[in-house]
């Protein structure tokens, strides 16, 4: 069993340079100090990217959502969208990526005098880690489908734990996964506090039923770029779509389901709960979306 991030290992990720708060290390020496607030806290936020044909897909919006979570936390990172950008590049090129790389970047409040949680007894520099690996999603995923399990897990609103914000501190989403795992699942949905269908543990989830494509309100869901794009795509050609609170039964009858993410892409999904969806994966619909977020990707390239 694999989920939504499943990649195939590459040899070459094993020389890489990562980049450690302004300097470019060989990966066996990339590391943090024991007191860094986002070992000890989680107290940080992070954002995946995507390198397509020498193209940071959707850079502007990932770079709206890393500032405006750096803002939520109240961290400054020292440095402009242009010079993060500049960082990113360098390295880029420093590992002679062009294509297939999976980005992310990570930045917490840096190491603290102590291991406590008070973000005022940090040492004033935030750490900045950018990783750049050659990762493509498994080829197989696309006709086999992941296998979802509902948890009791909820995802929770904006004053409690907020889901659209991308904090280093995912133990919930870990939890909920574990659940789907023992059951033999793939991923977990998880439901908001009302029990409508919200998203999963690692990604948004899309499901179709009568030619029109379905989802949640976004209230209690990531803040996902790729959805906002099937959104978009879906506005933009005309395909029927409604977001709204709905319960687990409707995603129970759908004749197609997909989830959403950086990584991934658009995922197809072949059973929920033991409910078995589309006999042939990709469904039409979910294939169709497929296809136009692909030539959404090759529009961003130079």
């Amino acid at each position: 069993m694999a989920g939504s991030q499943d990649f195939a290992a590459d040899p070459r990720n094993a020389d890489l340079q990562i980049y450690v708060s302004g300097a470019l290390v060989p990966r066996a020496e990339a590391k943090v100090s024991v007191f860094d607030a986002g070992f000890v806290l989680g107290d940080g936020v992070w954002e995946g990217l995507r390198l397509h044909h020498g193209a940071l897909l959707f850079l502007d919006d990932h770079l709206d959502r890393l500032y405006a979570g750096l803002a939520k936390i109240e961290l400054e990172i020292g440095l402009t969208r242009q010079a993060l950008t500049a960082e990113i590049r360098r390295t880029l090129s420093a590992n002679d990526m062009t294509h297939g790389a999976h980005l992310r970047v990570m930045v917490t409040r840096g190491e603290k005098a102590a291991a406590n949680q008070d973000p005022r007894n940090w040492l004033g520099k935030p750490t900045l880690v950018i990783t750049a690996e050659y990762k493509e999603p498994a080829s197989e995923i696309v006709t086999r489908g992941l296998s979802l399990f509902t948890s009791s897990v909820r995802c929770t609103p904006e004053h409690m734990f907020d889901m659209r914000l991308n904090s280093h501190s995912r133990l919930n989403l870990i939890t909920a996964l574990l659940e789907a795992i023992r059951a033999g699942a793939d991923e977990a949905v998880m439901l908001d506090p009302g029990d409508h269908v919200s998203s999963c543990n690692a990604t948004n989830l899309f499901w179709v039923r009568g030619g029109k494509v379905w989802s949640s309100s976004g209230t209690f869901c990531f803040n996902g770029v790729t959805r906002a794009k099937v959104i978009g795509l879906c506005r933009d050609h005309a395909i029927p779509f409604e977001l709204g609170h709905f319960p687990l039964a409707d995603l129970h009858a759908a004749e197609e389901a997909f989830v959403t993410g950086t990584f991934g892409g658009l995922t197809p999904v072949r059973e929920v709960d033991s409910h078995p969806l589309s006999d042939a994966l990709p469904g039409p619909m979910t294939g169709r979306l497929r296809g136009l977020y692909e030539a959404l990707k090759d529009a961003q390239v130079p």
